[in-house]
């Protein structure tokens, strides 16, 4: 009990110094009493421990001059100090480093179990801070110019990000951004399938759970589900098209209610959002309130192949304002996409059918004149058993090849009858269309997403050029002809994701070229089609 021993040398004024004079006093106010050395010993190891006086370096001096000097003498010994002066000034002028050799000696001298060593974990002078819901750098761009329009008159602006570029991602950092600078506020997202629409709910969950600043409702309003605008107030509404069209038309309330507390509109697929039936609900929704703002997402600016009036017409709902997602040392940011295997290297062919129907002149007309490949044509197409066949061989061709194959049908029967006939030769297919049951679509989808190593196949007609997602779908075979290269660029974007999006390194996408009909190439050829109704 060495140090006890010479703790008991001190004086009264060597333990008033090391309890405090402002604690003295106070002591000796309350009780003069208790104040005896024996007491004031047990003071002060209460309040700095035995191990926190020799750490210490102004406590640890009081201690030294404590010592008798044979033993200071020992003390400089054991810590290597050459007292060539005056040996107490030498050992109060040591420096004693935590965890080492001359701290430990100097504990055992005084006979004191040193402190446990603490793990404790240094922070470096560099650190990456990460980010749970990141935006790529081009993304960050993008952000930041629709940003840059959206909140100036005329408060409307398009984003056009290719397929595979993230788009979804990027609207969601500019809605989190308007929620965290609104407050209350209600933003609506408004698509036109349930698909697209719970892509969105979900997709805005994730983001606001890194992202947000408060608790907001997330209401979502398609299918059998119900909205009162009068409970809104804080949030985002993620809304079907048909379903608010079809309210508004019921009673008149329930857009003006809807758009009340509403700042800011987001149009997927915003080529659709002149048609009458859309352009009425955007309207509606953003000119109640002054500066409500409106952006559109697409991957296709314009609606058309051929109709440059339409396309205008689409320009101009949007005030001409488009926001193109542009990467440095690219012309076309589809390249960049494939090069940073975010999409995948595609090899596009044709399925050239020459021996095919023979188009009347007044098919010849409405296909003319028509913004897409009549009906009556797409049965003639899907009645035809040689282009059938030709279908049927490649598909089997591809599955030699791939795994997950989409192949979209001209009509509802045709999507039937090629997956019937594939059955038959063996293959796991499965058909979907518009008459398909909601749940039993669901789980054929679900099937066909499943991890498993063997062949399946997925036909359809009119229901998986959006909202759909298999990422390890690579091949895809288009026996819909189309006039729209709109849906002919949904279509290809189903199959096309790399290997950054869970998708793959390639893919193959074989589109049927009928005789007397149009086609196209590439969507990379896609992306810069409508930048003339633009300017």
């Amino acid at each position: 009990m060495r140090f006890d021993e010479i703790l008991a040398r001190a004086d009264d004024e060597t333990l008033s110094h090391l309890i405090g004079q402002v604690a003295m006093r106070l002591i000796m106010a309350l009780d003069p009493g208790i104040a005896t050395p024996s007491n004031l010993r047990e003071i002060v190891i209460q309040l700095h421990t035995r191990e926190g006086l020799l750490l210490s370096r102004d406590s640890r001096a009081f201690i030294i001059d404590l010592l008798p000097p044979q033993q200071a003498t020992f003390l400089a010994t054991v810590l290597g100090v050459n007292g060539a002066s005056d040996i107490y000034d030498d050992l109060k002028r040591i420096k004693i480093r935590r965890n080492s050799e001359r701290e430990r000696a100097l504990f055992d001298f005084f006979e004191v179990t040193p402190p446990q060593n603490e793990n404790i974990e240094v922070t470096p002078e560099h650190r990456i801070g990460q980010c749970n819901y990141p935006l790529f750098q081009h993304q960050r761009k993008a952000v930041a110019d629709v940003q840059e329009l959206i909140y100036k008159n005329p408060y409307r602006v398009l984003l056009h990000m290719p397929t595979g570029a993230g788009k979804t991602r990027t609207a969601m950092n500019v809605i989190a951004e308007h929620l965290r600078q609104n407050e209350p506020t209600v933003v609506i997202w408004l698509a036109h399938s349930e698909e697209l629409c719970e892509q969105a709910a979900s997709e805005f969950e994730k983001a606001w759970s890194h992202l947000g600043n408060r608790s907001v409702d997330v209401w979502r309003f398609w299918g059998n589900r119900e909205l009162d605008p009068a409970n809104l107030q804080d949030g985002i509404v993620i809304a079907g098209l048909s379903k608010t069209y079809s309210a508004t038309r019921n009673n008149i309330s329930f857009i003006v209610g809807l758009a009340r507390h509403t700042s800011l509109v987001i149009i997927d697929e915003a080529h659709s959002a002149v048609a009458e039936t859309y352009s009425l609900i955007l309207d509606s929704l953003v000119v109640q309130r002054q500066n409500t703002a409106l952006l559109g997402l697409t991957a296709t600016p314009g609606r058309t192949w051929a109709d440059i009036h339409v396309d205008e017409h689409l320009a101009q709902f949007f005030n001409r304002q488009k926001v193109t997602l542009s990467i440095a040392g690219y012309e076309n940011p589809v390249d960049y996409l494939v090069n940073e295997q975010y999409l995948a290297q595609v090899e596009y062919r044709s399925l050239f059918y020459e021996n095919g129907i023979e188009l009347s002149d007044a098919d010849r007309e409405r296909v003319t004149n028509q913004l897409d490949i009549p009906e009556s044509v797409l049965k003639l197409l899907a009645e035809d058993e040689m282009r059938n066949l030709a279908i049927i061989t490649e598909v089997e061709q591809l599955a030699k090849r791939h795994q997950r194959i989409l192949v979209f049908a001209a009509t509802v029967h045709h999507s039937e009858l090629i997956a019937c006939i594939l059955s038959v030769r063996g293959y796991k297919v499965a058909s979907i269309t518009s008459n398909t049951n909601s749940r039993l679509r669901a789980r054929l989808i679900e099937d066909f997403k499943s991890e498993t190593d063997d062949v399946r196949i997925l036909c359809n007609f009119g229901v998986l050029t959006t909202g759909f997602d298999a990422p390890r779908t690579s091949a895809a075979l288009i026996a819909r002809p189309t006039k729209s290269l709109v849906l002919y660029s949904q279509m290809v974007g189903r199959a096309i994701r790399g290997l950054k999006a869970g998708g793959n390194s390639s893919a193959e996408v074989v589109t049927v070229v009928d005789y007397q009909l149009p086609g196209f190439g590439s969507v990379a050829e896609a992306f810069n089609n409508w930048e003339d109704v633009w300017e």
